[in-house]
């Protein structure tokens, strides 16, 4: 079987940029030759030095009817390559593509420029539905100016293609950010009950997001944190995580304003109910979340008592 890689999107979405990033990794630098079939040309061009540090070599196919199983053969045989990518025509309905039988797809990606998938999705919807149904990869990039509308893009790719990775870049590369769908619990709710996952999950998107949280109510198991000199009436309730081995553990935690504050005990476990607030706090250099209490009772250590990110 000859493995297939089908790189889809429109004129412009990124396709040929995704293509030489790839070829230029080091993983990439593999045993023999590339056959990339170009089949729509755009401003980005292959250097020629990059090509042949890949041993990749191009054919332009610029007609659909040519893009078939005898032609695609007969390149097969002029090239021998051990791989095959597909540089798609966006203009072309993925659901016509026909491959030579032997051809095996080991994977197809749709690139989509953020800033005009507005415009794709509303006029040429069929098109860009068939890209994304066939994909496992969907890259959204040029996100800089639309981070405000990535949720509902997310939420109009997965209507398409639920099991689809869909990822966002901007010009920094990967936007590492939780969007709202991908939270474990219902922000509709006025009271958010944390789970292990949860409270981790919660506490970094506080962090960004804090406006998803102002007024509402957490409820979390969290081991007792008096810091030295803390201000008396506060406490930090937390919890220890791993991010990726047992030497990197850290506590998270936020503030937490509680009268009953002096009672507790360095390490005590407790169930805490607070409302989320925004305060100026001198640890944050500026305003940030702060907790304020309106239960805190003793309990026993979770199961798990560290959570992870890993």
């Amino acid at each position: 079987m000859k493995p297939v890689y089908i790189i889809n999107g429109f004129l412009e979405s990124g396709k040929t940029e995704f293509i030489a990033f790839t070829l230029a990794q080091p993983y990439f630098q593999i045993r023999g030759k590339t056959l990339i079939l170009l089949c729509e040309e755009g401003e980005v061009e292959y250097e020629e030095a990059l090509l042949r540090k890949s041993r990749s070599v191009i054919e332009v196919i610029d007609k659909e009817e040519d893009f078939n199983p005898s032609h695609l053969i007969e390149l097969e045989k002029k090239h021998k390559p051990e791989r095959i990518i597909v540089e798609y025509n966006g203009m072309w309905n993925c659901k016509n593509m026909k491959l030579p039988w032997y051809w095996n797809v080991e994977q197809q990606i749709t690139t989509i420029d953020g800033s005009t998938f507005p415009m794709y999705y509303t006029n040429m919807r069929s098109l860009l539905a068939e890209m994304i149904r066939k994909s496992e990869m969907i890259i959204v990039n040029r996100c800089d100016n639309v981070r405000e509308d990535l949720n509902s893009y997310k939420r109009n790719i997965k209507a398409v293609n639920p099991t689809a990775d869909v990822i966002f870049e901007d010009a920094n590369g990967e936007i590492d950010e939780i969007l709202e769908e991908d939270l474990p619990y219902d922000l509709t709710k006025d009271q958010l009950d944390l789970d292990n996952t949860g409270y981790g999950i919660w506490y970094l998107d506080c962090m960004d997001h804090l406006e998803r949280y102002l007024g509402k109510k957490v409820r979390f198991k969290a081991m007792v944190l008096k810091p030295e000199n803390f201000p008396k009436g506060y406490f930090v309730p937390g919890r220890m995580a791993m991010t990726c081995c047992a030497e990197d553990m850290s506590f998270l935690g936020y503030a937490c304003e509680f009268p009953g504050a002096a009672a507790l005990k360095q390490r005590d476990w407790v169930e805490v109910i607070a409302t989320v607030n925004k305060e100026y706090w001198e640890d944050y250099q500026g305003e940030g979340p702060m907790l304020h209490a309106i239960s805190v009772t003793k309990t026993r250590a979770p199961k798990e008592e560290v959570i992870s990110f890993s």
